[in-house]
C-alpha cells in the first residue's frame, strides 16, 4: 500500500516542546510531498491560530482545523467542509459549563472568545508557559460573553474549558460525553476539555478530505498524541501514536514512534513512505501496535 495523505496532529506530535518544526520532521515532509504525498496538518486550533511555521510550508495546501470542524483549502483561501455547533446546542453547553469549576472559551468564525472575567483567571488555570501565551494572545476578552455570543447567533466551531483539579477534570470528561451524545468530547492537552460537534472529528475530517481527493482511506497515515487524535488514527490506513501518547491513543495505534522531541514523524515517514518493505496494516485497532519504533 502506497500512503497519499499524511494527515499531523500539531502539538505534541508534529511540533516540538518549543513548537517548532525539527529539521529531520522537515525534511521528512519536504520528501514526502516531492513524491506527490498530500500534507495536511490536523489541529485543534483555527487556521490562522498554528504557527507560522506551519502555515509558510510550501506545500501545505488542505488543513484540518478545530478538531475537524473545518476542511481548508489553503490556496484557494476557502473551507471546503464544516461540522459546527449549532447557537441552540451551545447554549445548553454553557449553562453546563457554569456550574464547573473551570474557565472556558469558544472558537467563532476562525477566532477564539473568551469572557472577560476568565480571561483575568487564566494565569490561575494554565500554568503553562507556552500554552499560556497561546490562550491570551488567540482569545479575544468580551464583556458579556453569553450575551455576544447570543447576539452572534451563528454556529460556534469548539467551546473548550480548562481545569485546575485534574480527578475532576477526569469525571467531566466522561460526564460531558454522557450528557451531550451530540457532541465530540475529546481533550487536546493534560488539563482541558474541547467539544465539538459530534461530526466535527478529525477522523470524519480525514474521510472527507479522501472523497474530495478521490484518495482511498487505506491509503492514509495519521499522527497524534491527544484523545482528539482518535479518530483518525482509527481511520487512518497507518495510525501512528507518539511515545508520548495518551496510553488509550497508543493501544488503538498501528504503530508508536518515538517522541515529538526525538523527530518520531520523520522516524515513521521514513519506515512506512520511503522504505519499499514498508509494512501495511495488519492488525486490527484495539490490539497491540505490530511494531514500536526503538
Amino acid at each position: 500500500m502506497s500512503v497519499k495523505i499524511i494527515l499531523l496532529d500539531l502539538d505534541g506530535t508534529l511540533l516540538t516542546s518549543d513548537k517548532q518544526i525539527s529539521p529531520a520532521n522537515r525534511a521528512a515532509l519536504e520528501a514526502a510531498a516531492a513524491r506527490g504525498i498530500h500534507i495536511v496538518p490536523s489541529t485543534g486550533r483555527f487556521y490562522d491560530g498554528m504557527p507560522a511555521v506551519v502555515r509558510e510550508l510550501p506545500f501545505v495546501r488542505y488543513v484540518v482545523t478545530v478538531n475537524g470542524a473545518q476542511v481548508y483549502d489553503a490556496e484557494e483561501k476557502k473551507i471546503l467542509h464544516r461540522a459546527e455547533i449549532q447557537p441552540a446546542a451551545a447554549e445548553g453547553i454553557f449553562d453546563a459549563l457554569d456550574t464547573l469549576p473551570v474557565i472556558y472559551d469558544c472558537f467563532l468564525d476562525g477566532w477564539g472568545y473568551m469572557d472577560e472575567r476568565n480571561y483575568v483567571r487564566i494565569d490561575e488555570f494554565i500554568q503553562d508557559p507556552r500554552v499560556n501565551r497561546m490562550v491570551k494572545e488567540l482569545r479575544r476578552p468580551v464583556e458579556d460573553f453569553r450575551g455576544f455570543i447570543r447576539r452572534e447567533n451563528r454556529p460556534l466551531q469548539k467551546i473548550q474549558m480548562f481545569f485546575k483539579d485534574m480527578d475532576r477534570r477526569r469525571e467531566e470528561l466522561e460526564h460531558l460525553s454522557r450528557i451531550f451524545p451530540d457532541m465530540a468530547v475529546s481533550s487536546s492537552i493534560s488539563n482541558n476539555i474541547e467539544i465539538n460537534d459530534k461530526l466535527a472529528t478529525k477522523g470524519e475530517a480525514l474521510g472527507f478530505l479522501c472523497r474530495h481527493l478521490g484518495i482511498g482511506i487505506e491509503e492514509t497515515m495519521s499522527f497524534g498524541d491527544g484523545s482528539n487524535d482518535l479518530s483518525m488514527i482509527q481511520a487512518a490506513g497507518i495510525g501512528v501514536a507518539m511515545a508520548n501518547a495518551e496510553e488509550s491513543l497508543k493501544a488503538a495505534a498501528d504503530y508508536v514512534t518515538v517522541s515529538n522531541d526525538e523527530d518520531g514523524v520523520a522516524k515513521a515517514i521514513e519506515k512506512f513512505c520511503f522504505r519499499p518493505d514498508s509494512p501495511s496494516r495488519s492488525r486490527k485497532k484495539g490490539t497491540r501496535p505490530f511494531c514500536t519504533e526503538a
